[in-house]
């Protein structure tokens, strides 16, 4: 299904940049205006502008999670026990380990356990955040509402993540394809057009004696090149699941200038989204921080969370906590010291999470856009180098002719 981006401004009056999935830019329109959008811009995106998800193993993924969620909600509004809700969302869920995940649910709700409990018991499928939130539903007797709050939050978890994927992923595809092109060219197609002039036993210039020396050096030891990408890959996979690596990766994108307001930014989004969640569901501060230390992805910031954590256990104001850990931004330690302070933190949190779920689109586009221009600049150096050492001989066979002349 075509995707759209748009512009648009809501009822309060708030701009709104964000994208959606619709057959035809008519019925993107109509579902805007239904919302009560003023549409400002509309475009469709193309293949390279769309969010990437990528799905791990066949584990289910944020999108598959949101899917999952509005159609709980959907069939529960309708009045449709609960037990047959499981039944109708096992037949049609195209995910294969959440299918199965939830045909074992609808086994367990039908021996009389509830419907979080039956969760629990696939916690590789089921979050921890949503099987408590479902646990409130539950106990407040509004499962309806715990369902919607939770596809709200993996909606924009999705976005989130994809706008964060497609910035690593999609500069890693172009550098691999370039790798691929210059191993081509190197071993294949510079040897045939190099190995006319070394035939002819004229005088090469110094720049094509170079790409003849580094085309020669490809053709012995290829094997060797494919064997250290190999091992930087598998290896560098292999260390990140060690706690060492994980500190040692963390540290990296934290620090990298390209990507390091991208990181910080997706960081806060996801905690400050997470927590508001969470207090609005009635856990204590201290449960909420520990659920949100499990959702955050990189372990420098999930590490900051759980001190924040037994900071607040000893009788620390929050905001005073995260800015302790020296990771957070001004922006969300001072608004959680506001949300403290008028009573309000839920309100507050929910506010920092739209901020930088915005800086998180805007980061992207300014990452991406900032890296293009470098790989497609190297990409002409390399063309460029390559077409004077063919050309430069010729040119000299040229002079050498019209000389002779």
């Amino acid at each position: 299904m075509p995707s759209y981006s748009y512009v648009a401004i809501n009822r309060v009056g708030k701009r709104i940049k964000d994208k959606v999935d619709s057959p035809s830019v008519e019925a993107a329109k109509n579902s805007l205006r239904a919302a009560g959008y003023s549409i400002l811009e509309i475009k469709e995106l193309g293949a390279l502008d769309k969010d990437i998800d990528l799905p791990f193993l066949g584990n289910p993924t944020a999108k598959d999670m949101a899917l999952f969620c509005r159609q709980f909600q959907s069939i529960l509004r309708a009045g449709v026990p609960v037990s047959n809700v499981l039944s109708m969302l096992g037949q049609q869920t195209e995910n294969t380990k959440l299918a199965a995940a939830i045909r074992e649910m609808q086994a367990g709700i039908e021996k009389g356990e509830t419907l979080a409990g039956s969760m629990r018991k696939h916690p590789k499928i089921f979050s921890s955040m949503l099987c408590n939130m479902i646990a409130a539903g539950e106990e407040s007797g509004n499962l309806e509402e715990a369902f919607r709050q939770m596809e709200d939050y993996f909606d924009k978890a999705k976005k989130t993540k994809a706008a964060v994927g497609k910035a690593m992923v999609y500069p890693c595809v172009l550098i691999v394809v370039m790798i691929v092109v210059l191993i081509v060219m190197m071993t294949t197609i510079i040897p045939k057009f190099l190995a006319t002039f070394t035939e002819m036993n004229m005088e090469l210039p110094f720049l094509t004696q170079c790409v003849m020396a580094v085309s020669d050096w490809f053709v012995a030891w290829w094997w060797l090149i494919a064997i250290i990408l190999v091992v930087l890959v598998v290896g560098g996979i292999l260390f990140n699941r060690t706690n060492r690596g994980r500190h040692f990766f963390g540290f990296i994108v934290r620090k990298l200038p390209v990507v390091q307001n991208l990181v910080v930014r997706s960081e806060c989004a996801t905690f400050s989204r997470t927590l508001a969640l969470l207090l609005g569901s009635g856990l204590s501060l201290s449960d909420s921080l520990d659920l949100v230390a499990a959702n955050m992805n990189n372990i420098w910031f999930r590490e900051a969370v759980l001190t924040s954590r037994a900071m607040v256990s000893e009788g620390w104001a929050l905001n005073i906590a995260l800015k302790d850990t020296g990771l957070f931004p001004p922006m969300v330690y001072n608004l959680v010291g506001i949300g403290e302070e008028t009573g309000d933190l839920q309100g507050m949190l929910t506010k920092t999470a739209d901020y930088y779920d915005d800086e998180v689109q805007d980061a992207t586009a300014n990452l991406l856009s900032l890296m293009e221009p470098c790989i497609i600049l190297f990409l002409a150096v390399f063309v460029v180098i390559i077409v004077l050492s063919i050309f430069l001989p010729m040119m000299n066979m040229t002079k050498a002719y019209d000389q002779y002349l």
